[in-house]
């Protein structure tokens, strides 16, 4: 495992953060670093991302999680289907205290995780559950459902479609813009829109596709 530099990695952080640019205080990147430090911790026993260089999780896991932070601006109650280790509803639940932010995930050892995350960092705003999203019943439905690198588009839709609130949103984090999956979705819905983002540091396509309910 690489030594966690957490010093250099705030510089990063740091900057990566004024490129996007997004207002956090300096309470919220130290609990990105805390997250950070926890997500690498557990990596080497539960294998949780394929990345073991802190430096490369702070570009490809935190900034990247970041840069979609914007698109969520007014949403209250989010779900983050396939949560896996925290990308990105750990890195919203920290960016917007404010917000609502529940994860899903069928794999017991990840939710673990993220419930440790969650005691460790005091996060009062994170919901953790284990199970299919197809099961999931909520009394309060969700204004925007995401997911980062989850699933097929249409899957994605028709697992979780359920628990979307009326008028809500759905926010896919991509890499490169799926058009064949696009097209596949189902009849009722379609994508409302497809922003290109631009992560600090990371030269590779990352799309979010908005779908919203056609009726």
């Amino acid at each position: 495992m690489k030594q966690f530099d957490r010093a250099a990695l705030a510089q990063v952080l740091s900057n990566g953060i004024k490129e996007l640019p997004l207002e956090l205080n300096q309470a919220q990147v130290d609990k990105l670093l805390d997250y950070l430090a926890l997500l690498l911790k557990w990596n080497s026993v539960y294998n949780l991302t394929s990345l073991r260089d802190p430096m490369q999780m702070v570009t490809h896991h935190l900034l990247d999680s970041l840069a979609a932070v914007p698109a969520f601006a007014g949403a209250v109650n989010v779900l983050d289907v396939g949560a896996g280790g925290g990308l990105p509803g750990m890195v919203l639940a920290i960016a917007r205290p404010d917000m609502k932010v529940a994860m899903i995930d069928t794999v017991h050892k990840k939710t673990a995780f993220l419930t440790q995350v969650k005691a460790e960092l005091g996060l009062a705003n994170v919901t953790v559950y284990t199970m299919r999203v197809e099961q999931l019943e909520v009394k309060q439905p969700y204004d925007v459902i995401t997911s980062r690198a989850f699933a097929d588009l249409s899957d994605f839709v028709n697992w979780s479609g359920h628990l979307l609130a009326e008028g809500g949103q759905f926010i896919a984090l991509k890499g490169v813009a799926p058009q064949d999956e696009r097209e596949r979705l189902p009849a009722d819905w379609k994508v409302s829109h497809l922003q290109p983002l631009t992560v600090p540091g990371l030269d590779a396509e990352r799309h979010l596709v908005f779908i919203r309910k056609t009726v």
